[in-house]
């Protein structure tokens, strides 16, 4: 494990350092009196680019930005958002804690012959309710979101006309008063946008849940039968919607102990319906990705063009990313906003010159909503690039495997595995064909995408930096194994550059014979002449460099106690697995970067890298498979297979 520093950029240096141009992203306001000092070939650009501002473009349309602003304001008075935080919390954290303190409901005694047993109840409900607002608030603070500034100033003002009604909360007052001040002082640091949509989903669920609290609520007093007399439904359902905010209403329970119990479960149930509509309205939601058509084919030009640089290039063409364009349209870089992150994986698509162009919109983008950039998989001269123009950091994340198919052979001790096992599934009758994707009949096609479908182990598909995702371009290349006519295996590769594969996936029958995987990238590198094809990219292995090191002999303890952490890590995320099966083919390592903004941030990025490569996937309540098979038990299923169905290739979802 080792963090990148700059170091000399190799054979890319020269194309990377022209990456300063204007061109780069870089408007002339940002650079005015050093492009005149240009080589020729940078002053010799058409004046228009350095006049023209760089748009941000969100899933295909485009939105004009600043450079650097967002970016810039983000470094500015970094302590502001998490001293202001920090407050929040506490002044939260107080507000709950003082309502378990005796005796200081009855300071209100003065006013309360007005309003008896109102006004303690309110006071109480209100602090509760003030307190929970501002611990939920504290974390959009410390990420800026203008949201959060304006409902903590809200309620700021609101709790410091409650605690002045009673002395022992002066001092929480006197700090919630001193925050307000600086909140106000400081309004400009908290600038990040939040999704439109977040408002209107906790709208909606605010109402449905207080439409459930309402007939939880008539549902209790209809069965308790414990009422004094006979209400009318108006009251009671008064009685309900004031139970939820912890007030009492015109009903009058018998027993009592029941009229207890009935303020429970509605002050309850009201603290439960503003604390997930406060959530929902305050969680980051990132847009919906979608790679429209029109960016796509963009896309497929500069892949075209420039696809042989990176490995991961033809994975930017997954259908749930966005991409963001430099000025010029000779880079982009597609990306994933996941738990707050904005994730990018691989170097940006395009000229190397223009990366920067990509780079400064896409900061930008993730300063405006208070995302964390990072970047997965780049490789070195990606990372280096990402580095100086991001002010990010980098961390080797481990190596990919390249096996050079003209070096490639069987024969020799080292291959002595792979040979034992390629001839072992060949005797048992294992056939294996390796197609371009475009030549395979759509009815074969669709079979094969079935089997393979069938064969997942999950729902859930993992992958993210490579992984296509779907199965079928015409592009790809597909290498089936077959038993007796029977697809038993199969293995799909991407493009890379003109003359390269990158593996995608690999899928067999688990009732196959084992090294069926081995046999289809062996019979794979035997017929990539035939295709064009001169270097293959197999699995990633992370942090290959120290399973490697650290079992050799001499090793330190820093390095082995390391290895035994990534070992035992190997029973869940396969890190050991997928070194040792690469290692096999003999390959080229490379090595590949993930990039961040600071140490602080890592842990937050990591979950969302694992969340984005379905390593670590959320429990949630999947209805729409539940009603599917509710449907097929009840018989429906085979009801509409009849009326036709939806036809169609069958592809995984």
């Amino acid at each position: 494990m080792s963090t990148l520093t700059h170091r000399d950029l190799g054979p890319d240096k020269d194309a990377a350092e022209m990456s300063d141009s204007d061109e780069a992203g870089r408007v002339a306001a940002a650079k005015p009196p050093t492009v005149a000092a240009k080589p020729p070939t940078v002053a010799a650009k058409p004046p228009t680019v350095a006049a023209k501002p760089p748009t941000v473009e969100v899933a295909g349309s485009p939105v004009p930005a600043e450079p650097g602003n967002f970016a810039d304001r983000r470094r500015q008075h970094a302590w502001v958002p998490g001293s202001a935080a920090l407050l929040t919390m506490l002044i939260g954290l107080s507000d709950i804690i003082a309502i378990f303190k005796p005796g200081w409901p009855h300071r209100l005694h003065k006013l309360s012959h007005f309003v008896p047993g109102t006004l303690t109840n309110v006071t109480r409900s209100a602090d509760v309710i003030i307190g929970l607002m501002l611990l939920l608030l504290a974390h959009g603070l410390r990420r800026r979101k203008r949201r959060a500034w304006q409902a903590v100033a809200a309620l700021l003002a609101f709790d410091i006309g409650i605690h002045f009604f009673h002395s022992q909360h002066v001092p929480t007052a006197v700090v919630a008063l001193v925050l307000l001040i600086a909140l106000i002082y400081f309004r400009d640091e908290f600038y990040a946008e939040g999704d439109q949509r977040n408002r209107w989903r906790a709208l909606r669920v605010f109402v449905a849940l207080v439409i459930a609290d309402v007939v939880i609520g008539l549902t209790y007093i209809l069965l308790a039968r414990g009422l004094a007399t006979d209400y009318s439904f108006s009251q009671r359902v008064w009685e309900v919607i004031t139970g939820l905010v912890g007030v009492s209403g015109p009903v009058q329970w018998v027993p009592e102990a029941r009229g207890d119990l009935f303020g429970v479960l509605t002050g309850t149930l009201g603290l439960f319906t503003l604390i997930v509509a406060a959530y929902l309205f305050l969680r980051t939601a990132g847009p919906r990705a979608r790679l429209t058509k029109a960016d796509a084919t963009r896309v497929r030009e500069l892949l075209a063009k420039h696809g042989d640089r990176d490995s991961l290039g033809y994975f930017a063409l997954r259908n749930d990313k966005d991409v963001i364009w430099s000025p010029t349209g000779k880079a982009c870089i597609c990306y994933r906003v996941v738990s707050g992150v904005m994730l990018a994986s691989g170097d940006p698509i395009g000229d190397p010159e223009a990366w920067p162009g990509a780079i400064a919109p896409f900061m930008d983008e993730a300063a405006r909503h208070a995302w964390a950039p990072a970047v997965m998989g780049c490789s070195e001269l990606g990372a280096e690039v990402w580095c100086r123009e991001g002010d990010l950091t980098a961390l080797e994340l481990g190596d990919e495997a390249i096996v050079n198919v003209a070096d490639f052979s069987l024969s020799g001790r080292s291959m002595r595995n792979v040979r034992q096992m390629v001839n072992r599934v060949a005797k048992h009758g294992y056939v294996a064909e390796v197609r371009r994707v475009g030549e395979i009949p759509p009815q074969e096609l669709n079979s094969i995408v079935a089997a393979a479908d069938s064969w997942r182990g999950s729902h859930t598909e993992r992958g993210f930096s490579m992984a296509l995702g779907r199965i079928g371009d015409n592009e790809c290349v597909l290498a089936t194994a077959t038993e007796g006519g029977v697809v038993r295996a199969v293995l799909q590769l991407v493009p890379w550059g003109a003359d390269g594969l990158s593996l995608d996936l690999m899928r067999r029958d688990k009732a196959a014979q084992p090294g069926l995987n081995d046999f289809l990238i062996t019979e794979t590198i035997k017929a990539a002449p035939g295709l064009g094809v001169k270097r293959i990219s197999l699995n990633f292995a992370v942090f290959r460099a120290a399973l490697e090191r650290g079992e050799r002999i001499g090793a330190g303890p820093v390095l082995r106690a390391w290895r035994s952490v990534l070992i035992f890590m190997s029973k869940w995320f396969q890190i050991e697995s997928l070194y040792k099966f690469n290692a096999k083919f003999c390959p080229v390592w490379q090595p590949r970067f993930f990039v961040f903004p600071s140490t602080k941030d890592a842990p937050r990025i990591a979950l969302a890298a694992l969340r984005a490569e379905a390593f670590l996937v959320l429990p949630k309540l999947e209805l729409r498979r539940i009603a599917r098979r509710t449907a097929r038990q009840l018989g429906l299923g085979r009801l509409r297979s009849r009326q036709g169905g939806t036809g169609g290739r069958v592809a995984p979802p």
